[in-house]
């Protein structure tokens, strides 16, 4: 099993690199960066709601913490190294607070899908209203709804003269995007990981087995918050400014959908969702006919309608079925020869 495992890891580090040389020939790697980025926040809430079970509507509220806390933090210390820790710790800190309110909290799904979309509105609101000189932290001032530009973007590690930018920048937010996906893939074969999706099944025969279900609820949401935290760092190098609009009510829709259309359960569906998605985003801002928003419902609608297990998970029924199929053909050909001689 473990030799299977490990053939299988560098088979996709040899497909990954292919990916990674092949895309810029045909997508301008300005636009892959961010492709890459919202996959890695989609994959955050595919960790959450895919394997945990826990709908969380506040995963655009620790992508807007991360790239806040590294803009600030950027502003302050002059590099990035240092800043991309804090952007990964604070959404990781602020998850795991307000997870353990929730979870300890014996709320229902319902209740938690509220609250942490009402905390993501509240963030956005504050964000918002920081327009003011009073709202200082260090040398850098919050902005309000202009937000924070000019800060240090992305670097080498200890040379902040040295900037990774373009085509570098690409290239290390797809090597980050692989890391964290195979991080994600040990947490969820581990044990830890295998009593979480336990817990996703059956919460209470988890409990009555004797595994502490709030704490490992609150860790897995903490992860996830640091995985968003990590993309909204990128997200804020790539842009090269931060604006409330990071906690909007359609960021947090858009990352929903993505882990929907992409397919719930699945490691690979929620990057997959998000890279079309956003991409087809893009595509649609180039016109004015149609609103963006319009597209995103009816793709929405028709996904829960016809394929509800998401895109990937329907592609996987479809190749297990024709493989299936070809398996099957050989052996009925040699029971129909038995029979005949």
């Amino acid at each position: 099993m473990r030799e299977v495992t490990v053939q299988r890891f560098f088979i996709s580090l040899g497909v990954a690199a292919a990916l990674m040389l092949l895309l810029p020939q045909l997508f301008d790697s300005f636009v892959l960066t961010a492709l890459l980025i919202y996959g890695m926040l989609a994959m955050s809430l595919g960790l959450v709601w895919g394997f945990g079970g826990i709908l969380c509507f506040g995963q655009a509220a620790f992508f807007g913490l991360g790239a806040y806390a590294y803009a600030i933090s950027a502003i302050n210390i002059g590099e990035s190294t240092v800043p991309m820790l804090i952007a990964i710790l604070v959404p990781a800190l602020f998850a795991a607070v307000l997870g353990a309110m929730m979870f300890y909290g014996r709320l229902g799904d319902v209740y938690l899908g509220v609250i942490t979309l009402v905390v993501t509105l509240i963030l956005f609101k504050f964000m918002n209203s920081t327009a003011g000189p009073d709202y200082v932290i260090g040398k850098a001032r919050l902005g309000g709804f202009n937000g924070i530009p000019g800060f240090q973007t992305l670097n080498v590690p200890g040379f902040p003269s040295q900037y990774i930018y373009g085509d570098s920048l690409y290239y290390v937010t797809f090597i980050l995007l692989v890391v964290v996906y195979w991080l994600v893939n040990w947490l969820l074969q581990s044990p830890f990981g295998r009593v979480a999706i336990a817990i996703r099944e059956n919460e209470q025969r988890a409990s009555l087995m004797g595994y502490d279900v709030r704490a490992r609820k609150t860790v897995l949401f903490a992860i996830g918050g640091a995985i968003a935290g990590l993309a909204g760092a990128l997200f804020a190098s790539w842009a090269e400014i931060v604006t409330p609009g990071l906690f909007s009510l359609g960021q947090s829709a858009e990352i929903i959908i993505w882990c929907i259309v992409g397919g719930l359960g699945t490691r690979l569906g929620p990057i997959l969702g998000a890279a079309g998605l956003a991409y087809l985003k893009f595509l649609l801002g180039q016109q004015t006919l149609i609103d963006n928003s319009i597209i995103m419902g009816l793709i929405l609608v028709l996904f829960v309608l016809f394929l509800p297990k998401g895109l990937v998970p329907a592609i996987r029924d479809l190749w297990e079925a024709s493989v299936g199929k070809r398996r099957r053909r050989p052996r009925q050909r040699r029971g129909g020869a038995i029979a005949n001689g």
